[in-house]
């Protein structure tokens, strides 16, 4: 081979799993975020009462997410993740309390797609990687976007105390860059099988699917 012959490409390895799994749920993740009810709520022209219908199928769903990740505490491919810092079902609590006051239990129900949302968390007791896939779906969308949703929360409905916005507060995680960087180092390490990434992902993809029916199910209800 003479001196101006090109040398043949160095082969690029795959890509992390985090960034196929990033990668393969873009759509549905944009589904959520452009969904009217989400858009109604980013641009403030969501009632009151529509902000705090969501927050309660918000407490619904993480009862269900956090109590099947303390089921999976010892399991190998679900505990990486957990840490209490994350758990969101008392700030939900306090949250709730502060939009509805006292025997606030009494005032909220899941909705039908909170009520389906729900048994496939249930589901995934025996699903540790299925389990990874709705973790990573809320999480870390709370911990990214639900900032703006705080944001804009506070200046729409006079929260500047934090109270009725507890849920988006992750300052127990510190720096939330590097939270996220840990987050996917973690889905880099686990080492699944070929069959098991498939299989994460299309739990993922249903994941986002699940939330987006709640979201249009609010919106029916609380937009135009």
């Amino acid at each position: 081979m003479n001196a101006t012959t090109a040398a043949p490409p160095t082969q690029q390895g795959p890509s992390p799993f985090s960034e196929r799994l990033k990668s393969a749920t873009w759509g549905e993740h944009e589904a959520a975020e452009q969904h009217g009810f989400t858009r109604a709520l980013l641009d403030g022209s969501l009632h009151l009462d529509g902000y705090t219908a969501m927050v309660a199928q918000h407490y619904f769903a993480y009862l269900a997410l956090e109590e099947v990740g303390r089921a999976l505490s010892d399991h190998p491919v679900a505990a990486p993740f957990l840490q209490p810092e994350l758990e969101r079902v008392p700030a939900l609590e306090q949250d709730l309390a502060h939009l509805l006051g006292g025997g606030w239990q009494n005032r909220i129900c899941p909705s039908a797609p909170t009520r389906t949302y729900v048994a496939r968390l249930h589901q995934m007791a025996d699903h540790p990687a299925g389990f990874v896939a709705h973790h990573y779906t809320r999480y870390l969308g709370d911990v990214s976007g639900g900032q703006f949703i705080s944001e804009t929360a506070r200046r729409t409905y006079g929260l500047d105390d934090g109270a009725g916005v507890r849920f988006y507060d992750f300052r127990a995680l510190g720096s939330l860059p590097k939270f996220r960087a840990r987050y996917r180092e973690r889905l880099d390490a686990l080492g699944l099988s070929e069959a098991e990434e498939h299989s994460l992902l299309r739990e993922t993809r249903l994941a986002y699917q699940l939330n987006t029916e709640v979201l249009a199910d609010l919106g029916r209800v609380y937009t135009p």
